[in-house]
């Protein structure tokens, strides 16, 4: 069984999809690293969990104001 010898066509899409991999690959690597710097350099996320926390909450002299 021999096998055919392969196209131009084929060799230049390689290239393409193998710059592209590349260029995801070096995406997925930003987003990790950014995680991980915000989850263990960041400050603690809060986020609305439907509970009412008073940290959360505007102070009372910043509501008067109206800032």
């Amino acid at each position: 069984m021999s096998f055919r010898e392969e196209h131009e066509l084929h060799k230049r899409r390689f290239g393409r999809n193998l710059g592209l991999g590349l260029v995801l690959a070096a995406f997925v690597v930003l987003v990790f690293g950014l995680t991980v710097v915000k989850v263990t350099e960041g400050d603690p996320m809060q986020a609305f969990d439907h509970v009412a926390r008073p940290e959360m909450a505007m102070p009372a002299d910043r509501q008067e104001s109206g800032q």
